[in-house]
């Protein structure tokens, strides 16, 4: 059996806003972006490399969903994006304006640091160790 995420999905406040923070600031592909209708859209989003597991954003719809957005793991870190190499990929983020929460660490299981996306949320931008 092989079995692997297809997408994570993420509510944000406004498709294009989002989108373009992802792919301008954090270097992120376009895979997709399909009107569904009624303002909705499929818009997949990939780090560069990554063939497996996508980002969906989800544009949020109504009151409920919209507080939700920059907190959907309870001000924990939310994702993790993992690089093969987390210095050209930290200086470039910072280069870029990405705000991160902390100085970069080594940990047992590799380099880290904690940074925000525009909306809040906490990601882990890790390079495991060998």
């Amino acid at each position: 059996m092989k079995q692997h995420l297809g997408c994570v999905c993420l509510l944000v406040r406004d498709y294009d806003e989002a989108k373009a923070y992802y792919v301008h600031k954090l270097g992120f592909l376009l895979v997709e972006d399909t009107p569904l209708g009624n303002g909705k859209r499929w818009v997949l989003l990939a780090p560069p490399g990554s063939r497996e597991t996508r980002l969906l954003l989800a544009q949020a719809a109504g009151p409920e969903q919209a507080a939700r957005i920059g907190d959907q793991a309870g001000g924990r870190v939310f994702l993790f994006l993992h690089t093969d190499d987390f210095w050209r990929d930290y200086r470039a983020y910072q280069a870029r304006g990405v705000t991160f929460c902390e100085q970069p660490r080594h940990e047992a299981y590799g380099i880290v640091a904690v940074f925000e996306d525009l909306y809040g949320n906490r990601w882990d931008l890790l390079q495991l160790a060998d």
